[in-house]
């Protein structure tokens, strides 16, 4: 694991997911005080509002820290404008293949870890240029793919040749040990890091990824190909019928209707019910809330232990 440490500067190869609304400087800077790399999730917000965060999170810490790039918004052209104005460390990126803007995030000193979601994507980025890439699996919270993080690790790490992180189903040190097992050099992180003590979500958010079991989370959206893992409620109860009433087209527009605003208002507002709770299948063993840098140690000494166990386990 140390290649993802080198890469990311970090003491420990592991990376705070990128939850829209939640990854903020706050969060970005208490993980990496710990020793993993905070990230800030752009997705959403404009030029400025990235510029003032990553200037927060330099008040906050010395650490390297990053900032993930959804590649389909709308305004990408300013947000990657803004990360290589400002030097940012480390770059991940969803929803794409982040080619175009390589050149530009290499010159500046950036290093650039896509999510991958699949064999071919890993494949693709690894020939533009990534550093290494996060396989995340569809046990994640959010915005999902449909392979297992058990199945899609491994295939990934025997296609590149750069370091894998893998990704989705990962909250303890249990979680570290099989992603190295399954070929990853890291791990990315996201469910855990919501009930961190210095993240900004309310506490009713909180409460229900604390709250929740291991059958509690559902995948919306399949129909539309865009799939996103949540706690169920009664939004999302409502937009599972709509997808087995509605055809592809009809579906997006009825979820639309229903899902805007519907994340904003179960991070910043507390509701639960009609908001959107993100959270990955993880959540059932979350079950108290700390610090951030007091996760990551644990975590990590937990995968320790497992390591140092391992021929009684074999």
């Amino acid at each position: 694991m140390n290649d993802v440490c080198q890469i990311l500067g970090t003491k420990y190869p592991i990376i705070q997911g990128a939850m829209a609304r939640i990854a903020e400087s706050a969060l970005a800077a208490a993980v990496s005080n710990g020793g993993g790399l905070g990230i800030i999730a752009s997705g959403g917000y404009d030029a400025e509002w990235l510029r003032n965060e990553i200037k927060k999170v330099r008040e906050l810490t010395d650490k390297p820290f990053g900032v993930n790039l959804m590649l389909l918004m709308p305004n990408i052209d300013e947000l990657v404008t803004v990360v290589c104005e400002e030097k940012v460390p480390v770059v991940t990126t969803g929803a794409g293949n982040p080619g175009k803007y390589m050149k530009s995030l290499k010159e500046a000193g950036v290093k650039v870890i896509p999510v991958v979601a699949s064999v071919a994507l890993a494949v693709r980025v690894e020939r533009a240029g990534a550093d290494a890439v996060i396989a995340e699996g569809t046990e994640a919270g959010g915005h999902i793919g449909e392979i297992t993080t058990m199945a899609l690790t491994p295939q990934v790490a025997d296609a590149v040749s750069i370091p894998v992180i893998a990704a989705g189903g990962i909250a303890d040190g249990r979680g570290i040990a099989a992603a190295y097992m399954l070929g990853a050099k890291g791990v990315q992180v996201g469910t855990r890091f919501v009930v961190a003590k210095e993240c900004i979500v309310s506490q009713n958010y909180k409460d229900a990824i604390l709250k929740a079991k291991d059958t509690d989370t559902c995948a919306t959206g399949r129909i539309t190909g865009h799939p996103v893992r949540v706690i169920k409620n009664k939004l999302a109860r409502e937009i599972l019928a709509i997808e087995k009433s509605c055809n592809g087209e009809d579906a997006q527009a009825a979820i639309d209707k229903v899902g805007i605003g519907a994340l904003s208002a179960a991070v910043f507002d507390g509701d639960v019910e009609r908001g959107s709770v993100m959270s990955g299948q993880i959540a059932g063993i979350v079950n108290r809330e700390q610090p951030a840098a007091e996760m990551i140690a644990e975590i990590f000494e937990e995968a320790k232990k497992i390591y140092a166990d391992r021929v009684s386990l074999f």
